[in-house]
């Protein structure tokens, strides 16, 4: 039958809505295979597609990026030459991995579920025969880089990685592992690490762990209020074992991944809870701490402890996108972690293309603590330790105690410096150094250390002038090469060492009991002053009179005790206090002593002596 044109026409339509409710048909019906679960099958299994995950197949070589934090059923192994935009950094681990193992293939009948895919499969790092790297046997250590870096979300190549070698960047960032790390890393390896050291690249060993509570993150873990402080600790644990299994070792530092979040009470004090966790145990483990932030949450934060003896990290790592190649913000003070302790990722995610191949990046500009190049020489290991213990047994008087250790020389006892005011080059600080002192026994120090014994425990005493709330920093002093080591920063109320007592008005003044109460042997010298504070008016035209308060100096003398004793002093009054408490009849006084590094005051009501008959 040969079809007139408007038969055909027809006909043509009827055959467009035929074709248009098929494909709405099998469309509804994907759906609903999609809600309900699906099998697939790969490498001769069957592999069980949890309901809501999508399926992407892998082919070798090729640049998908296999994203951790996706709903996704990867089938194969994530290509070396991978392209991940550099921002995909954060977000709670779903995707399945499906790779076929080279030793180990499943037979053609076997079965992946979708638990023990989710469970097995999804490995942050390279694998060889289906088994993780083995912690490495040697490990590069900490040194400080200046210069120009990048980081990205996936480690790249070695062969990328030389061909960037031409590049102006120095410095790559590198995500070791956490929760909400969201790449794979089919290049990071213990090898690949020592060949990109080896050949100038400074390593920023960086781990997303838990988010904060109020994180700009929607699909991230985030830590909790109460556990915070337990969170953090296990998040730094698991950093060293990532970070050691491919051979980075004690005295690197590891970056703590704080993506941007909103500031309130609540948030801030979780966050610093976390981190002073996190920097608490990586340097017992003998790291050294960094956190990673925007300049806007988790570093103006910091910034905010700087004078509170919150242990603070020993570098930060400050997100700023204003692309200024410099470590300066405007947050954080000149003299904060300006000991080479800055790195400023200053442009967001980009791409650049160096040797003909482009990798999407972040820009830094680093001068803070990195991964060194190559493996260390003997006598470059920072100390270990942790500073346990502060309190003030006694006025004027600092007790601390801990333990430290020096890698290079396990057996030998460190010396001990304590900085009380703030940390080593501080402004206004006093530092003592104490000497050899950590030699007690400490039976946990060896059990977790064999091969360095028992002896590295300090417990000590020290008379300080510091006095009122202050920072207690102890630094344990590497016996070579390298730096010292802080052991930690606690504020520690130390009452001032002088003592009032017996105080009474007299004809001539005040007299007054002043005890030194630094120990015997150490000089006390010191000022006493009376002053009285009243009400004055002051008058004013057509108006009622202005009644401000006017404190004067009524009485003062120096004096000079050694420790341990006490002298019984009269402070006679000026003529003009004499004249103005003839005036006023009866005033408050107020009676201060003070020391070097402290004063004691006490009150007292001063009356006008009745006239002698």
């Amino acid at each position: 039958m040969i079809a007139r044109p408007g038969q055909l026409l027809h006909a043509r339509f009827l055959l467009g809505a035929l074709l248009l409710v098929l494909a709405f048909l099998a469309a509804a019906g994907a759906t609903r295979a999609e809600a309900a679960g699906r099998t697939v099958h790969f490498a001769g299994r069957t592999v069980d597609v949890p309901a809501g995950f999508g399926v992407v197949r892998v082919v070798p070589g090729s640049k998908t990026c296999v994203r951790l934090d996706r709903r996704v059923v990867y089938l194969g192994a994530p290509s070396k030459e991978q392209s991940c935009p550099a921002g995909a950094i954060v977000g709670k681990r779903r995707a399945i991995v499906v790779a076929p193992h080279r030793e180990h293939r499943a037979a053609p009948s076997s079965r992946v579920r979708p638990g023990a895919a989710h469970a097995s499969s999804v490995t942050p790092r390279a694998t060889t025969g289906g088994a993780s790297n083995p912690a490495a046997t040697a490990s590069v250590g900490g040194s400080v880089f200046t210069g120009l870096g990048f980081d990205t979300c996936s480690a790249p190549s070695s062969k990328a990685m030389a061909a960037w070698a031409e590049s102006p960047f120095r410095g790559v960032g590198i995500y070791i592992g956490g929760e909400n790390s969201a790449c794979s890393q089919p290049n990071l390896s213990a090898s690949w690490v020592s060949a990109q050291t080896t050949a100038g690249w400074h390593l920023i060993p960086t781990y997303v762990g838990l988010q904060a509570t109020t994180s700009s993150c929607s699909s991230c873990a985030k830590m909790t209020t109460l556990a915070a402080a337990t969170q953090g600790t296990a998040a730094a644990e698991d950093a060293v074992t990532e970070a050691t299994a491919i051979g980075i070792g004690t005295g690197s530092p590891i970056y703590f991944d704080m993506e941007a979040y909103t500031p309130s009470t609540s948030a801030t004090k979780t966050v610093l809870t976390f981190l002073e966790a996190w920097t608490s145990k990586l340097h017992e483990l003998g790291f050294q701490s960094g956190v990673y932030s925007s300049s806007g949450s988790g570093i103006a934060d910091l910034a905010g402890q700087l004078t509170t003896g919150y242990p603070l990290p020993d570098d930060i790592w400050a997100a700023n996108w204003n692309n200024q190649e410099n470590t300066l913000d405007s947050v954080l003070p000149s003299t904060a972690w300006a000991n080479h302790q800055r790195i400023h990722q200053f442009r967001g995610g980009h791409d650049d293309t160096y040797g003909g191949t482009t990798i999407n990046v972040d820009s830094d500009f680093v001068d803070g603590a990195t991964v060194g190049v190559g493996t260390p020489p003997v006598g470059e290991s920072d100390p270990i330790g942790k500073l346990e213990v502060t309190g003030s047994p006694a006025h004027g008087q600092l007790r601390v105690r801990g333990w430290a250790l020096d890698p290079d020389s396990p057996t030998e006892a460190l010396s001990i410096n304590v900085v009380v005011g703030g940390r080593e080059g501080d402004k206004g600080v006093e530092t003592y150094e104490l000497g050899q002192v950590a030699n007690l026994e400490r039976t946990d120090v060896a059990a977790a250390h064999v091969l360095a014994g028992p002896f590295h425990g300090f417990e000590n005493q020290i008379v300080t002038t510091k006095s009122g709330p202050e920072p207690v920093c102890v630094y344990a002093v590497n016996t070579a090469l390298g730096g010292n080591r802080l052991l930690g920063c606690r504020t520690t109320t130390i009452p001032v060492a002088v003592t009032l007592s017996g105080l009474r008005l007299t004809r001539r003044g005040v007299s007054v009991n002043v005890t030194c109460d630094f120990p015997a042997g150490t000089e006390c010298p010191g000022h006493l002053g009376l002053r009285t504070t009243y009400k004055v008016a002051t008058p004013r035209r057509h108006k009622a009179p202005r009644i401000h308060s006017v404190t004067r100096s009524i009485g003062q003398r120096s004096f000079h005790l050694n420790g341990a004793s006490w002298h019984h002093f009269v402070l006679p009054l000026t003529a003009g206090g004499r004249r103005l408490l003839q005036e006023r009849g009866k005033l408050p006084g107020l009676l201060v002593a003070a020391i070097p590094g402290g004063q004691r005051s006490a009150g007292l009501p001063l009356l006008a002596p009745a006239p002698r008959r």
